[in-house]
């Protein structure tokens, strides 16, 4: 059997830690490889070393049956291996060019030919169908441009077999149904790839093979089509997963949350929250269903005083929270879980100790005018550790270490033992594995069901219809519909996401097929 990558019994420690224990994993040329495992099992790990970010402590690489040293990125380019990461690792204020070429640019008489880099560029998207402007700023472009500038990165520097970390946990619907296009072209044109990821359905649609490792072991290689999803979660954990969220019915009782005619603007001073209308009461989970980019972000942080509120009213259990302090937001009874947890939700050269304090280190126990109590902070921090199954070696390790799952539980328990009237979720469960987003599931249920308001943000379809008792559809800065999930699907839900009329369909849609503004 030829393989293009055979790494074997690969061994990689983190002091004591074991990460990586004499994992195997072997790739055939022109097929998609996933590599399934829990949140911290050791996939990011695995593919670091492979990258040459780390050294392995034991095992040998092969690459097209030669045993090679990667010693850093570098040498994984010159031998063809390129790694498009989760978080993506470009300039914003330069230009999709200027990133491509970072590192290897191409010079005339000393000096940088960028426009021959740029024609470059555009060959190489166009023949993949990337279809990315090589004049545009990172700053400007989607986050979903944004991942294809990372792809034609390695393309640019000769990759034939490339590695794609979580590449859907940001995405939409509808650019991950893109990138999988994108992902089975560069299969056709005779690259290999192999897939990081926790997304089950992604792993059935595209994927030819799957590895699958639990707490940094290899457990089994499986031909997809001779596997199914129920198979791959319950190896992948350890247990069975149960893939219905079980509830029951909600007993929704007051408001706890009012929004009344709210207009907010984007850092550029655009309108993107218009005369919105919300209510959230206590008891129920309210969804809001949107495509990214409608208005979302700017209600979040304008509900939690992270932006200015240019007219209208938020009110929170009866009091006026309207372009107030965070902190005094926070105070009145707000917990909020943000949509990204690197920029909002951690200080991530902090301990994880010290980040489930955040919001509470200058109240007692945890402080005494203004002295720090580390004992009792800790002591907190392995409760909430313990309580929500954060894996880390322990509370004083950095948050930058642990795996984003593991991060992002770490931010929920710190949220919810706060005890909050309102729990704000954007995005709770963003590259989270299947084992994961069935204990957050429960833990938002569990809010509900003692009497708290919880507004879930998801770009998840099927997360806002298995959680909420009532969707709020979103579109162009203003709640359009509310509806019961249990009488609604994905299609009519779909629909209104892109501003589609569904009451009369005789009606003008507010967009139409091409997804310009209707008249």
């Amino acid at each position: 059997m030829d393989y293009v990558i055979e790494m074997l019994n690969i061994r990689k420690m983190f002091g004591t830690f074991v990460a990586n224990d004499n994992i195997t994993l072997q790739v055939k040329k022109g097929e998609i490889h996933a590599l399934l495992g829990e949140n911290g099992a050791g996939k990011s790990t695995l593919m670091n070393v492979l990258f040459g970010l780390y050294q392995p402590d034991g095992g040998e690489i092969r690459v097209k049956g030669k045993s090679v040293k990667i010693t850093d990125p570098n040498v994984a380019n010159d031998l063809g291996i390129g790694m498009v990461h989760q978080h993506f690792m470009l300039v914003d204020k330069f230009t999709v060019t200027e990133n491509i070429i970072l590192g290897s640019e191409p010079t005339k008489n000393g000096t940088i030919n960028v426009k021959e880099a740029a024609e470059e560029i555009k060959k190489i998207s166009e023949n993949y169908g990337l279809q990315v402007d090589p004049y545009a700023k990172i700053s400007d472009i989607s986050v979903g441009m944004q991942q294809r500038v990372e792809i034609l990165k390695t393309l640019y520097r000769g990759a034939d077999i490339l590695i794609f970390d979580e590449p859907t946990a940001s995405l939409t619907p509808q650019e991950i149904t893109e990138l999988i296009q994108i992902m089975k072209r560069l299969i056709q044109e005779g690259k290999s790839i192999i897939l990081i990821t926790h997304k089950l359905k992604e792993i059935m649609e595209v994927a030819d093979r799957v590895t699958v490792i639990r707490r940094g072991k290899g457990i089994k290689t499986l031909n997809v089509e001779d596997t199914n999803p129920e198979e791959l979660a319950s190896l992948m954990v350890g247990r069975n997963v149960v893939f219905s969220v079980d509830k029951t019915e909600a007993k929704p009782t007051d408001e706890a949350l009012i929004i009344e005619n709210l207009v907010v603007k984007d850092n550029r001073g655009i309108e993107r929250v218009k005369r919105l209308n919300l209510e959230v009461k206590r008891g129920e989970i309210l969804g809001i269903a949107g495509i990214d980019g409608n208005g979302q972000t700017e209600l979040i942080e304008a509900i939690t005083g992270l932006r200015k509120v240019e007219s209208g009213k938020i009110t929170l259990n009866g009091i006026d929270i309207t372009n107030r302090p965070p902190r005094y937001i926070t105070e009145k009874g707000v917990g909020h879980i943000p949509q990204d947890r690197h920029k909002h939700g951690l200080i991530l050269n902090y301990s994880i100790g010290l980040n489930m304090v955040l919001q509470t280190y200058y109240k007692e126990p945890y402080s005494k005018v203004g002295i720090l109590n580390y004992k009792n902070i800790y002591a907190k921090a392995r409760d909430i550790i313990d309580k929500y199954d954060v894996r880390t070696q322990s509370e004083f390790e950095l948050a930058r270490a642990l795996s984003g799952g593991n991060q992002q539980k770490g931010i929920i328990g710190r949220e919810i033992e706060r005890d909050p009237d309102l729990l704000i979720a954007a995005q709770p469960t963003r590259g989270l594995d299947v084992g994961a987003i069935e204990f957050i599931h429960k833990r938002l249920i569990e809010q509900r069901d003692n009497g708290k308001a919880v507004l879930l943000i998801s770009l998840e379809l099927d997360e806002v219809m298995d959680v909420s008792d009532r969707i709020a559809v979103i579109f162009d800065g203003q709640i359009i519909d509310i509806l019961d999930p249990k009488k609604t699907d994905e299609n009519e839900l779909g629909l209104l996401m892109a501003g589609q009329q569904l009451e009369k369909n005789e009606e003008t849609p507010l967009i139409d097929q091409t997804g310009e503004a209707g008249e």
